[in-house]
């Protein structure tokens, strides 16, 4: 990706030339946390800065990739082995610097594409707190949420979202060193009070995820391939690209 700026693996004159077009950061948000048997711990930090080169690549010169955050909010996955957890506060701390560091730069927009469940309403705080306090415009979006009838056309699993069929093609796609395919395996689900605790229901509230599948994975990945992968990071790239435009 020659044509995208990358924080990273920029030196310093570098930056200060791309600064003269880059209109806002894109800092990449994963966690670290227990994926199941069949994809490693890092997947949702590595899924998001996969995500991020790539955005940055079509909004090239007006977007600027910073370092990926790789831990994030996950106290929901700590029974398993691996997982290590931030607090809210930690993540929005560690925001809080990043875009004090650019906006002294320049940088006044600031997009989180975030690969975690977990984060999005710490993101949401952040979004309100960080907006006014730095001076700032602070967006987030969850990496492939934008792709959601695509999700609905291509996925067979009625429960989906951790390690799943929408996420092992997303990985095989942008990252297929992710995961081990000799081992795919569909979620081990268990009834219990967590599902009248999930999304869409009349209350929300925490529960551990060994409450609701004994593996760690939900969906079944045995389904999974790269070619709904493909289709799903395309369409949602498509659509940020857009989404991003319209903001800057």
């Amino acid at each position: 990706m020659s044509n995208a700026y990358i924080l990273t693996q920029m030196t310093w004159p570098e930056v200060e030339a791309a600064l003269k077009t880059v209109k806002i950061a894109i800092i990449p948000l994963g966690a670290h946390e227990q994926h199941g048997p069949h994809m490693v711990e890092s997947c949702d930090a590595v899924l998001a800065e996969e995500m991020g080169k790539r955005l940055t690549a079509r909004l090239y010169p007006e977007a600027l990739l910073t370092p990926t955050i790789n831990m994030g909010v996950s106290p929901h996955h700590l029974h398993f082995p691996g997982t290590i957890s931030l607090e809210p506060a930690t993540v929005i701390a560690i925001l809080r610097d990043m875009i004090k560091s650019l906006k002294s730069q320049g940088i006044e927009k600031f997009l989180v594409i975030n690969s975690h469940g977990g984060n999005q309403a710490t993101l949401g705080v952040a979004a309100d707190t960080l907006t006014a306090e730095l001076g700032v415009s602070l967006f987030y979006a969850k990496t492939t949420a934008s792709a959601k009838d695509v999700m609905d056309r291509r996925l067979t699993s009625k429960l989906y979202g951790h390690s799943c069929d929408r996420e092992v093609s997303e990985a095989m796609y942008l990252a297929p060193h992710l995961v081990r395919e000799d081992k795919l395996e569909k979620g081990d689900i268990q009834e219990g009070r967590w599902r009248k605790l999930r999304p869409g229901s009349p209350l929300q509230g925490f529960y551990y995820y060994e409450e609701m599948t004994r593996n760690g994975c939900i969906g079944d990945a045995t389904k999974a391939s790269r070619d709904i992968g493909e289709e799903i990071v395309e369409t949602a790239l498509e659509r940020l690209t857009q989404a991003v435009r319209d903001m800057i």
